[in-house]
């Protein structure tokens, strides 16, 4: 056995392993899903994975609940069946956040349901790591769709099945289906009829 294969069999090996230490942590994982090493997982009895998704090395995944003035509502993070989550990746939710099936992201991808803090003088005045966090809606983003390298997709978005998001684009409305979105703030620059 040459180094190489030796090198991509402890690779698989330690994948393989990472997975089953995750699923201590995460309510389910689907038959044939992966979660590299390095992840951080935090509020794991929230998330669910499909089957046949890849969570790549050094992605962050977290599901916090928050108390507020309604009732304690538990946040739902679920991603789909064969969807590959990229690299150092960050989803973060309170409120709801479902990646349909065969969803791809690049490296670096932020998709958040949540802020701390609304833009209030008072809570301006404080540190953003004790505002409170809020949601302004939920992430919808259905099958098939292709997020570039270093998008970010923030609260109360419904992306379209297919779409494509590219390369640091910053989503802050609704995608339709089909369509080609790109830019800070993202625009449509391309849409099948």
């Amino acid at each position: 056995m040459n180094a190489y294969t030796l090198f991509k069999y402890c690779k698989r090996l330690l994948g393989m392993l990472n997975t089953l230490l995750a699923k201590t942590e995460i309510r389910h994982i689907g038959k044939g899903s992966r979660v590299l090493p390095g992840n951080y997982i935090a509020g794991g009895q929230w998330i669910t994975i499909g089957r046949g998704s890849v969570i790549n090395t050094n992605v962050t995944l977290t599901a916090h609940q928050v108390f507020g003035i309604t009732p304690l509502k538990c946040p739902i993070i679920s991603i789909g069946d064969n969807c590959g989550i990229g690299a150092f990746s960050h989803i973060t939710g309170i409120n709801r956040i479902r990646i349909g099936n065969g969803v791809l992201t690049g490296m670096a991808v932020l998709i958040t349901d949540n802020s701390h803090g609304d833009f209030d003088r008072e809570q301006l005045k404080l540190r953003p790591n004790i505002r409170p966090l809020v949601s302004k809606g939920e992430v919808i983003i259905d099958d098939n769709v292709w997020i570039g390298e270093k998008a970010s997709i923030l609260p109360g978005v419904h992306i379209g099945e297919g779409a494509i998001i590219g390369a640091g684009a910053v989503i802050t409305k609704d995608v339709p289906p089909f369509s080609v979105v790109v830019g800070n703030p993202a625009r449509i620059v391309k849409q099948m009829k």
